[in-house]
């Protein structure tokens, strides 16, 4: 194909994967009730416990709050619900660049990495209650808190999606290894600083006081990259005997 044809194709994806991810946010807008309970829960959970029902409220700063915070939520439900029809838009424009091998581990890439995302977005959700209970703790007992709902969106959106990303991390030690790049001994050789980082990040996600959440988003991190090395190291020892097994017998043998 010449660069004008690959323009035109190029355009025709972008095309159909914009089209789905309208057709997925006007699918999500009607899912944004459901949603924003169960964002908002914690919020009346905590205020139930310390018996401050009507001092705990979500508000709407401005007059489009509501509808800002609705197409938010939208727009990032509409990608999830879209994902198979814009990822296989991407992947079609470049499929036919890849060699077969590539296209293998590619698949073996995305199979891992859109499980562990949502895993990842799953023990958000489950971290984000402690933190928003711990945070609670800090007001004093004669004042009253009122949420900004479009910066609680925000506060909520960004700590999945970091959660989820992190979870993804692991994966990509895989695909370095795979490639070549990072052998599976190397990967095991920085285990340290794998461990350092991975209570830095937990510390930076979560509320300093909520030690608990901290250990167990470290926990589960280091888990995963132990995991990864140890896979990344069967599939050296897996290179080693093939590479072995090709080798011609030595002289005189």
């Amino acid at each position: 194909m010449s660069l004008g044809q690959h323009l035109v194709e190029l355009r025709k994806r972008l095309m159909i994967a914009a089209l789905a991810l309208v057709v997925g946010m006007v699918v999500a807008y009607f899912l944004t009730d459901p949603i924003i309970r169960l964002i908002t829960e914690p919020i009346f959970i905590v205020a139930e416990r310390r018996g401050e029902t009507g001092k705990v409220e979500l508000m709407y700063a401005t007059i489009t709050g509501p509808f800002d915070m609705r197409l938010r939520i939208s727009f990032a439900i509409g990608i999830l619900i879209s994902a198979p029809i814009w990822i296989w838009q991407i992947w079609a424009f470049i499929m036919p660049g890849l060699t077969r091998k590539e296209v293998r581990y590619t698949i073996g890439f995305m199979a891992a990495a859109i499980p562990l995302f949502f895993a990842g977005c799953y023990v958000g959700l489950l971290v984000m209650p402690h933190i928003v209970e711990l945070m609670a703790v800090f007001a004093p007992a004669q004042a009253a808190q009122f949420y900004d709902a479009l910066l609680y969106y925000d506060f909520v959106f960004k700590l999945l999606v970091v959660v989820g990303v992190s979870f993804v991390v692991p994966v990509f030690l895989v695909a370095l290894n795979l490639a070549g790049i990072m052998s599976g001994r190397a990967i095991v050789k920085g285990w340290r600083v794998a461990v350092l980082i991975a209570t830095l990040f937990a510390a930076l996600a979560t509320p300093a006081a909520d030690v608990v959440s901290m250990l167990m988003l470290a926990g589960i991190l280091v888990v995963l990259f132990f995991a990864a090395a140890g896979l990344s190291m069967l599939f050296d020892r897996r290179k080693a005997k093939r590479s072995a097994s090709i080798l011609p017998p030595e002289p005189g043998a």
